[in-house]
């Protein structure tokens, strides 16, 4: 039940997956089966019209009873980290270094001079098991030994084998170790998503803000994301960079600096994860969706008494 629940939220709210070419795990999506707002059980695959609309539900649309994925032959992953990648490098050539494997991950705040971690995920040609040759630096980062601790802090022992050590890619596409907390645990979470082509214009501007940020961060996030079609997926019809922060749980600062951030993201219509912190009212959201009305006419047609619909649904979506 525990992985039935971390896969239907994941796909609920269209996230997790990190790659230049990899769509979110909603993206893995063949068919699902929902109990809807009026008591009918139905079948939606991708021969139907609804479907597009119906994967990224937020709930709004049913309890979701069964989900039929696409799948692949396992495969092999080596992970290898760099660290201490000058923020000038990283800004000067973000495309390729974001594009340098598998899936790509940037940790660090937004004032010191370097971003703290580069994670590079490297898939292995089929049936090889043979580790990838990786250089000493990379855009001027200097990898490390076989391990780091989590890039929220020093002393957490949590993270998947490092070294460039290959293993099955369940072990080595998360972050996180399956048998201890990951990250911090103790946190607040944000996350907002922007056209990878103004990333370095995000990033820019979110710097700015740098000295009011990171007294208050564990560590931010950069990722990329591809492209898809699901009506409320943050990368509906874009590929997006996912900003990602994690916070101190100190709820008042927060809420204090998300409606700044959100002021410096606005001329690259972010899209905030719908299951984080974000202070963007559902007038600013549906801007950034075309097929926002779309979905709440679907949410009308599933659920017409309003079963699944809540303060978040109103305060989101618009849907009261």
């Amino acid at each position: 039940m525990h992985s039935f629940s971390s896969v239907g939220g994941a796909i609920a709210t269209g996230t997790h997956g990190s790659g230049v070419g990899n769509g979110n795990l909603s993206t893995a999506v063949a068919a699902l089966e929902l109990v809807t707002g009026r008591g009918d059980v139905l079948h939606i695959s991708r021969a139907d019209p609804r479907f597009e609309g119906v994967v990224v539900g937020l709930g709004m649309l049913g309890i979701t009873t069964r989900v039929t994925l696409d799948i692949q032959p396992s495969y092999q992953v080596q992970q290898d980290v760099y660290v201490d990648l000058p923020w000038e490098a990283a800004l000067g050539a973000f495309a390729e270094i974001v594009s340098a494997a598998y899936s790509v991950s940037l940790f660090g705040g937004w004032a010191d001079a370097t971003l703290k971690q580069v994670w590079l995920k490297s898939r292995l040609p089929e049936g090889s098991v043979t580790p990838l040759t990786m250089p000493a630096e990379f855009h001027g980062a200097v990898a490390t030994g076989d391990k780091v601790m989590s890039p929220a802090g020093d002393d957490l022992d949590n993270t998947t084998v490092q070294g460039g050590v290959p293993g099955p890619w369940s072990e080595r596409l998360p972050h996180f170790r399956a048998d201890v907390t990951p990250s911090n645990g103790d946190e607040i979470q944000t996350e907002y998503f922007v056209p990878l082509e103004h990333a370095v214009s995000a990033l820019t501007a979110v710097r700015a803000l740098g000295e009011r940020i990171d007294p208050h961060l564990l560590v931010t996030e950069l990722r990329t994301v591809a492209a898809d079609a699901l009506w409320l997926s943050p990368a509906n019809g874009r590929d997006p960079l996912a900003i990602h922060f994690t916070w101190h749980n100190d709820p008042e600062p927060v809420r204090a600096l998300l409606p700044e951030i959100e002021a410096a993201l606005a001329p690259f219509s972010p899209r905030p994860h719908w299951g984080k912190w974000y202070t963007l009212t559902a007038e600013e959201i549906a801007a950034q969706y075309e097929r926002m009305a779309d979905f709440r006419a679907l949410a009308d047609e599933f659920d017409p008494r309003g079963v699944f619909r809540n303060a978040y649904s109103e305060r989101v979506l618009g849907l009261a």
